[in-house]
């Protein structure tokens, strides 16, 4: 069973992947498209979730997406012209890290991504690059709400605590606008429902050759949770604009 058909299947009841509610997600975008008319770039947009409901709340919005999933740009094409925005959405194939573009983009969303740039800095280096002047970002990143044991450092990657994350980032050149932090509730019912979705599958699909492998895997991702970093890992999002020179 293939790395991206277990995310797909995990993230079923909870299409935004990022430990964040409807509502964070809503307040997020708000304060992102303060106008409603940007120009938007999603760099590994999965399967265009935020990207579609910006659009369906902005008529005026155009977005772009880029993912290294075809499978997961299938289903956010169909899920725009279900919505009725498929006209205003491109969508691009590639590893998002090798994206460019010549007409730079007004807001760039790069949420739970920084791992494919090489850490939060390095993706923000990138973003830079795509950004108009006077632009946005909206960025989201883990971060260690205490200190982490070495399992789950080599599990979950290199964070920081929350000061010193944000302290990176101002030093970076950039100025925080909006920030949220993932509640304890979003983050377990995050967790709850990628391993819980993905256990309820393969026992609907017991005929399903990948049944018992996607039934371990929930098992193992649900005790590594609980064990391993359930008590010290945060979540952060940040609206940013660059510091003025």
């Amino acid at each position: 069973m293939e790395r991206q058909q277990i995310s797909r299947i995990a993230h079923a009841n909870h299409p935004v992947s990022a430990p964040l509610d409807d509502d964070s997600v809503r307040r997020l975008l708000e304060r992102a498209l303060p106008v409603g008319d940007e120009y938007i770039l999603d760099l590994g947009c999965g399967g265009g979730e935020w990207l579609l409901r910006a659009l369906a709340a902005y008529p005026r919005l155009r977005a772009v997406g880029v993912d290294i999933s075809e499978s997961a740009l299938t289903r956010a094409r169909h899920a725009a012209r279900a919505l009725g925005v498929a006209d205003r959405l491109v969508l691009f194939h590639e590893d998002a890290k090798d994206f460019s573009s010549a007409q730079p983009f007004d807001v760039v969303l790069s949420i739970g991504s920084a791992h494919a740039f090489g850490g939060l800095l390095a993706n923000l280096a990138a973003v830079r690059k795509l950004l108009s002047p006077g632009g946005r970002i909206l960025v989201g990143d883990g971060f260690w709400d205490h200190e982490p044991s070495p399992e789950a450092v080599q599990m979950l990657g290199e964070f920081h605590d929350l000061r010193t994350t944000i302290g990176r980032v101002v030093a970076d050149g950039w100025v925080p606008t909006f920030g949220h932090i993932s509640t304890r509730r979003e983050l377990d019912e995050y967790e709850w429902d990628w391993a819980g979705t993905l256990a309820a599958w393969a026992l609907d699909h017991p005929d399903d050759p990948d049944s018992p492998q996607a039934l371990a895997v929930a098992a193992t991702h649900r005790d590594e949770w609980l064990r391993v970093y359930r008590d010290v890992f945060g979540f952060l999002c940040l609206v940013l604009r660059p510091t003025i020179d």
